[in-house]
């Protein structure tokens, strides 16, 4: 898996650390650093919860890449 960048830098956007994401959504900021590098496939429950709290669409964060 290729990291996530875009979940990194909406989350830069946003002012928050993993940590703080993490807790706003339900998991360990472990988790969330996993889900960054790549390292974790969310389910799409988890991702929705990640766009709501960024305010990003479910493309904007988890979409291919062209």
């Amino acid at each position: 898996m290729a990291k996530n960048i875009a979940i990194k830098i909406a989350r830069a956007e946003k002012d928050l650390t993993q940590a703080a994401l993490a807790e706003a959504v339900g998991i360990s900021r472990q988790t969330m650093n996993a889900i960054e590098q790549g390292e974790y496939n969310p389910s799409i429950k988890l991702c929705r919860a990640i766009c709501k709290v960024l305010g990003k669409s479910l493309d904007e964060l988890f979409g291919e890449e062209n």
